[in-house]
């Protein structure tokens, strides 16, 4: 706020256009309108407007225009003292913000994943993100599909990382990356590393997901579209979510079908094997949510950057 005293009366400018300011400032310098339009890359005419809508909205004359050349009023003399320390306060700060948008990142993300990439992929890509930026601060909240959509609607968390999406007009959604899913199996099981027919996979002891699981969805989806129905599986095991089936396969208990990122360090380490089913192709996109008209930090947009690198097949 600028506070000038004139006389008795008391005038507060609040929330100042800075470019009225800096307009003044040219013409109580340059003793010119014309001069001060040049100093400042703009006619004339502009100059005018600004300095009558700076008068008009003080109810005070600020110039005497009357001589040859422009002088301030004992009012104008008073603005323009505090006008320059106000531009000047604008001028560092914005310098400031400049040194903040081109230098190391700091800070903390706030994100939400729903149980498939929140306990595969993204601790991974989070590890590696914040070994790169050692002052960035990471906070990841895993919970189901709807929570943290509603999470990110009401601006909570700052991203949302979820295998569905749910329509919420606070939210906007976008592709993030693709999410392979194969047939997990025991390794040494005679489905290891092998495409298998769909009547091979009847005959095979299967352990399923819970029912609304997002991996699930996509095989009921897969297999409907070639005339095969969940329950014409042999179906043992319905297990909760992807943890809870991998520890049924590692425990040798039949076969399922799984995220390919849960599993790659399982695969890696000779724990378990992947199997492929002929005419299958399933996968789900996993969405980026956002809150709709929200900015995206400068730590968010890092962040989704690198993962898209990352992540990209």
């Amino acid at each position: 706020m600028l506070v000038l005293f004139d006389g008795k009366a008391k005038i507060r400018l609040a929330y100042m256009d800075t470019r009225q300011l800096a307009a003044f400032c040219a013409v109580v310098e340059r003793r010119s309108f014309s001069q001060a339009a040049e100093q400042l890359g703009v006619t004339q005419p502009a100059v005018s407007l600004q300095i009558r809508s700076l008068e008009k909205r003080l109810g005070r004359q600020l110039l005497d225009r009357s001589g040859r050349r422009v002088e301030p009023t004992e009012a104008g003399q008073r603005l323009y003292r505090s006008a320059q320390r106000l531009l000047a306060q604008e001028e560092q700060l914005l310098a400031e913000l400049g040194e903040e948008a081109e230098g190391e990142l700091t800070g903390r993300l706030e994100i939400g994943a729903s149980t498939g990439p929140g306990g595969t992929v993204l601790p991974l890509v989070l590890g590696e993100f914040q070994q790169l930026h050692p002052r960035v601060r990471v906070a990841l909240t895993v919970s189901d599909t709807q929570h943290v959509i509603d999470q990110v609607a009401r601006r909570e968390l700052e991203l949302g990382v979820v295998g569905a999406q749910r329509r919420h007009r606070g939210v906007v959604f976008e592709p993030f990356f693709r999410d392979e899913v194969v047939l997990a199996v025991p390794p040494g099981h005679r489905f290891a590393n092998r495409r298998v027919t769909l009547d091979e996979l009847r005959e095979e002891p299967i352990v399923l997901m819970q029912e609304g699981a997002g991996v699930r969805q996509v095989i009921e989806d897969e297999l409907r579209e070639r005339g095969v129905r969940l329950r014409d599986l042999d179906v043992r095991l319905e297990l909760g979510l992807q943890e809870s089936a991998r520890s049924a396969v590692l425990g040798g208990y039949g076969a399922t079908f799984i995220s390919k990122a849960a599993i790659d360090a399982d695969v890696e380490s000779g724990a378990l094997a992947i199997a492929r089913v002929e005419g299958l192709d399933p996968a789900r996109e996993i969405s980026l949510a956002r809150s709709s008209g929200r900015a995206e930090t400068r730590i968010a947009q890092a962040f989704v950057d690198f993962a898209r690198k990352r992540l990209a097949p």
